[in-house]
């Protein structure tokens, strides 16, 4: 079985072409997706929970 693919915070913000700080600002209201803090304190998140939370905030153009 494979491991799940986990991103950077880095990686992420890219992708989703946001600021640091605009992520904090949602992750504080509960509107980021899900992070996964590792024993060295490094945050990353699931590539399935990042497809997840972009398929839940698509717009329906």
């Amino acid at each position: 079985m494979a491991r799940p693919q986990m991103l950077t915070l880095p990686e992420v913000l890219d992708e989703i072409q946001m600021s640091r700080a605009a992520f904090y600002r949602m992750r504080a209201r509960g509107q980021a997706p899900r992070l996964v803090k590792l024993p060295n304190g490094h945050l990353r998140v699931r590539r399935a929970d990042l497809d997840e939370w972009l398929n839940g905030h698509a717009a329906a153009y």
